[in-house]
């Protein structure tokens, strides 16, 4: 039996054995920091603020948002108030409600129920064609001008130039419509 090379044996495997120890023991440590990842992840929520449709680049930054950002939700918003018909005033008014702030969520619930009540009654629809949008991004508003028609049993009622004005707040990294009122139509 040749000791010396039983002993050089040994010693390698002795060395092999410690890599393997440290590499085992760097994979677990990396397993270890995966796993706690993914613990305080699940936590977490994550808010995709996306405006309906996407036709302009925007930002939204801080508590502030950009003009063309104002702008496809400001068009958006209208859309949902004012093109209505007594068959699809419900669900949009759901819709809207799910873009309100909490603080103004009951005020404008109660002003599309009675608006959805009126239109049922009288069986009207109004439908609004954009002409002007004018964004504010110091006061984080939306003026939307353009003709709102009225048809009552088919028949139009009522085709005028009207102006409303969107107010927006920012509130959990979200955009929400703080007010949304009619306002003198007057072109810039």
């Amino acid at each position: 039996m040749d000791y010396a090379r039983l002993n050089t044996d040994l010693r390698d495997l002795r060395r092999r054995n410690q890599g393997q120890a440290l590499a085992i023991g760097g994979l677990t440590g990396c397993l270890i920091l995966a796993l706690s990842t993914i613990v305080m992840l699940l936590g977490s929520v994550r808010t995709v603020v996306v405006p309906p449709v996407l036709n302009k680049t925007f930002w939204v930054e801080g508590g502030r948002a950009s003009g063309e950002y104002l702008e496809q939700m400001g068009s958006f918003i209208a859309w949902l108030v004012l093109d209505v018909t007594p068959n699809s005033i419900e669900w949009k008014k759901e819709m809207l409600l799910g873009y309100v702030d909490p603080a103004q969520h009951g005020a404008l619930k109660a002003r599309q129920e009675v608006e959805a009540e009126r239109l049922k009654r009288i069986n009207a629809a109004t439908s609004f064609a954009p002409q002007q949008l004018v964004a504010s991004e110091e006061q984080q508003s939306l003026v939307v001008r353009g003709r709102l028609r009225t048809l009552v049993n088919g028949h139009e009622t009522a085709h005028d130039l009207k102006a409303y004005r969107i107010d927006f707040g920012h509130a959990g990294a979200r955009l929400h419509v703080l007010g949304f009122q009619e306002v003198a139509y007057a072109v810039k």
